[in-house]
């Protein structure tokens, strides 16, 4: 699956962590910000409208050195994305 970003979240990095913010009606609703850390921050990323899941599954399993059972857990950080509105299935 395909995922991209919605327009209404506004992302800023800072150092190794992203922060979200969504803004509804020009204005951030303060009450919900996300702090992405390093490699929620790195997903955030790799979500770009052309990369499957499996590719960035993939991309996190090798930057990470990760084990191979990475997938349910990025798999649950997208939902989560997916879940608060900040990104959509294309």
């Amino acid at each position: 699956m395909i995922y991209v970003k919605d327009e209404s979240i506004v992302s800023r990095r800072l150092d190794e962590e992203v922060i979200l913010v969504p803004v509804r009606n020009n204005v951030a609703d303060m009450d919900s910000i996300y702090v992405l850390n390093e490699v929620g921050s790195r997903i955030w990323e790799l979500i770009d409208g052309k990369r499957d899941s499996g590719e960035i599954i993939e991309i996190i399993r090798d930057e990470y050195d990760s084990p191979p059972d990475v997938e349910g857990d990025v798999m649950g950080f997208i939902a989560d994305l997916e879940r608060i509105g900040a990104i959509r299935a294309m």
